[in-house]
């Protein structure tokens, strides 16, 4: 249905401001004497009322005049904010939403004239605030929808239902509660449904005018570059001053198009706080439904991701909030009998780490019993006592997720049917997120959430596979390995299941060109693969939620940034794919499910409770494990990094490699890192004699000549490459064995796998060897 554009204004417009006083009036109700947050809601519903007059919807334009002359009321301080106050005006709003929401499906506003909610509204003017007589249930039950609206949308998710009306009342939402028969299939497909339907509201993105000037300057740089790539192109004449300039107009090229790949998506990235804001509200209604009294803190709320991803998280934060008030913390009395105080905390997190969006909801509750939830599952036949009996708290705390598994003694309009905590999972998986969860009984439990910053643009390591060239997301990644020789002998099969016993660890193998069903031993060039002739095998490690395991392919090419194709729908019901991609020869490459695959090839459960088993049996040392990373230094000396300084590993061709003054650099991720070379540092090489593609012996390095570099970081922003020889392996063990450092530049000696490794101190090889750290420690603290 086409809208007037100035409906359209009206309701973008509209929708901001309801957004805002909802969330103003449960901050109002805790301090009333914030003046601001007082005007502001005032002068959020007159424009409201205003425009509405302007447009003639009159019922709208009623509603939004009570609340007004309430407002005012409060404004003037006739009036002093109650609960009731409070409660009234959150139905007013909620009132003028529906009026909205039915402008913007049928073009004219809903034909309920709310006569219950304006006489509470003269009420509470009249009696100083106060309204028993009209309780908020009647008052909701005579402003809920039409059962034609209730009817469009039968199979709707109770979690996609709880997204759109947890600006309701909970008796509205009583209405709307599904039949326990419903299936999670009906739900997840019902939810895809309702997620193809965009509000007005998503149709418009308020984008800094600053970044717009710049992409427009990237744009106009594009284009320089590509009119240039092009003259070179159709040239006739190549000769060496013709190769070096188009050479260094492909880098120009390729930098500007890096710069407007990132302001691009920095116009989709959107805070956090979109979907925040509704929680002050949701907290408060529930909370108050079930007797509680809860303290909701946010902290990370300026954290930004994709708005495709905010859209996609809402409905399982909405309902992983309502679970920890519902399941988690107690009422007051039970609280304070328990020493705890008599208001619940839950707290609402978010940070980046690691190139994702980290999300956590932790309340102060009650926590998991793991052993309720083993009785649980034993008393729902789902497991065994015996079987139940050997479960870790953690897989029992997984248990949640499993679906029509609930803990809950009776239904509520809240939870107890046992469809929900299984959907969450499935939205986050669906959008290449993870979901964990800890728990700790009597102190609370802690929901942790990992999403990636956008699905449009994503990390990949391309691969290769029966002739085929593939494509995994590295936020699934753990590890690369290649195992040679007498090495490929070590795999053996463990309960049917071939696994590589990795660090210690029991890894499961998946031959991906045996899960694809592809023909082995030919690739493009039309030579038998290595992996046919077992001379060599390469097995990308990777991780499906909590359960790592190893994928056996052909070959390992490079890191790629690509863009994500959509499947078809023909396609859409294979599991080991996510989507497609055109690579740069203009051939597809699909993109690896690994959770799809997971569960293609899932293990039997008595497979993996054997190798949880054998895991268990291993842990014998008192020393913690520590990971590191094992690398061949000068004059062949083992040494290791710890991990937690490590953010890459990286190749680089000699020939990108710069002299700046005294200092070697590359232009690395829009950045100039310097490189310091080990060899210069602890061997008795001069990094002056090999920095660039030509030594200063004369002698010429191949083009393809590459040096592996370990990247380390400085403060938050700053990185160094560190040049070794060769990289060996990374190493998860107990310290047990140590000596003294054997020069400046190392901490200390270690036996790692058997032999002695000298462990890195990379602040002091970084401050002994790089110029002008001082200012980029500065820099780094300083924010510039």
């Amino acid at each position: 249905m086409e809208i007037d554009e100035d409906v359209k204004e009206f309701l973008i417009e509209g929708y901001e401001y309801l957004n805002q006083i909802e969330e103003d009036l449960v901050a109002l109700e805790k301090n009333d004497a914030d003046r601001e947050v007082m005007n502001r809601i005032y002068r959020g519903l007159h424009t409201i009322k205003g425009n509405s007059g302007f447009l003639g919807v009159e019922k709208l334009e009623s509603v939004a005049h009570a609340g007004e002359n309430l407002l005012s009321l409060l404004r003037d301080r006739t009036l002093t904010m109650t609960p009731d106050i409070t409660s009234a005006l959150l139905e007013t709003i909620d009132a003028v939403r529906s009026h909205m929401e039915a402008l913007e499906k049928t073009g004219e506003e809903s034909p309920i004239a709310h006569t219950a909610l304006l006489d509470r509204l003269l009420q509470l003017q009249e009696s100083g605030g106060t309204a028993s007589e009209l309780l908020p249930s009647a008052i909701a039950q005579s402003n809920s929808v039409t059962p034609e609206v209730a009817i469009e949308e039968p199979e709707e998710s109770e979690l996609t239902r709880e997204h759109l009306y947890a600006d309701a009342l909970l008796s509205i939402e009583q209405l709307l509660i599904p039949s326990a028969t419903n299936t999670t299939s009906q739900q997840v497909n019902a939810a895809d449904t309702e997620g193809d339907k965009f509000k007005i509201s998503d149709t418009a993105i308020r984008v800094d005018v600053g970044l717009l000037d710049k992409l427009m300057n990237l744009v106009g740089e594009l284009v320089l570059c590509r009119n240039q790539i092009l003259e070179f192109a159709n040239t006739q004449t190549a000769n060496t001053q013709n190769d070096d300039t188009l050479k260094s107009v492909s880098s120009r090229l390729n930098l500007v198009t890096s710069e407007l790949q990132e302001g691009v998506m920095k116009t989709r990235m959107q805070p956090i706080r979109t979907i925040w804001n509704k929680f002050p509200r949701v907290v408060r209604d529930t909370a108050f439904s079930l007797g509680k009294q809860v303290q909701l803190e946010m902290e990370g709320e300026e954290t930004e991701l994709d708005k495709t991803l905010i859209e996609a998280i809402a409905n399982p934060l909405t309902h992983l909030v309502r679970n920890c008030l519902d399941h988690g913390i107690e009422t007051s009395e039970v609280r304070v009998a328990k020493g705890k105080p008599a208001f619940g905390k839950l707290l609402l997190r978010a940070y980046h780490e690691s190139g994702q969006v980290n999300i956590e909801i932790s309340d102060d509750g009650g926590g998991i019993d793991p052993d309720r939830i083993k009785s649980k599952a034993v008393q729902k036949g789902m497991f065994s006592a015996v079987d139940a009996a050997k479960m870790s708290d953690r897989e029992a705390l997984n248990l949640i997720f499993m679906p029509s598994f609930s803990t809950a003694e009776k239904i509520t309009n809240i939870s107890g049917r046992g469809v929900g905590m299984d959907v969450v999972q499935t939205h986050i998986e669906k959008i290449s997120g993870t979901i964990d969860v800890q728990s700790q009984v009597g102190k609370g439990t802690t929901f942790k959430l990992k999403i990636p910053l956008t699905l449009a643009i994503i990390p990949t390591l391309i691969i290769t596979t029966g002739g085929s060239r593939y494509a995994i997301p590295q936020v699934n990644l753990l590890e690369l390995m290649r195992l040679e020789g007498e090495q490929i002998k070590k795999i053996e099969m463990f309960h049917g299941t071939p696994v590589y016993r990795l660090r210690g660890r029991l890894l499961p193998l998946i031959y991906l060109n045996r899960e694809l069903q592809l023909e082995t031993g030919i690739v493009e060039n039309g030579k038998k693969s290595q992996f046919d002739t077992d001379e060599a095998l390469n097995i990308v490690v990777v991780q499906a939620t909590d359960k790592p395991f190893g994928l056996v392919v052909d070959a390992i090419n490079d890191t790629q940034e690509i863009v994500v194709k959509p499947l078809g729908k023909q396609l859409k019901s294979l599991a080991c794919f996510a989507g497609a991609t055109i690579m740069g020869d203009g051939k597809v490459a699909l993109i690896l499910d690994v959770h799809g695959i997971a569960q293609k090839t899932h293990m039997t459960e008595a497979q993996e409770k054997a190798i949880l088993a054998d895991e268990n049996s291993r842990r014998e040392s008192s020393e913690p494990p520590q990971q590191l990373l094992v690398f061949q230094g000068p004059d062949c000396r083992r040494m290791a990094i710890h991990l937690s300084r490590v953010c890459r590993l990286e190749e680089f061709p000699r020939h990108l490699l710069e002299r700046v003054g005294k200092q070697n650099v590359v232009q690395y991720r829009n950045q100039i890192m310097p490189v310091i070379y080990l060899t210069a540092v602890f061997g008795s090489g001069s990094e002056s004699a090999d920095w660039g593609p030509n030594g200063l012996d004369g002698r010429s390095r191949a083009a393809d000549d590459k040096l592996p570099l370990v990247v380390v970081s400085i403060g938050s922003e700053h990185q160094v490459g560190l040049v070794v020889d060769r990289i060996l392996d990374i190493v998860e063990q107990a310290i047990d064995i140590k000596g003294a450092a054997t020069q400046a530049g190392i901490s200390y000696c270690a036996v790692i796998q058997g032999q002695v490794t000298e462990i890195l101190d990379v602040d002091a090889v970084i401050n002994n060897n790089l110029f002008g750290v001082e200012q980029m420690l500065a820099s780094a603290s300083s924010g510039y």
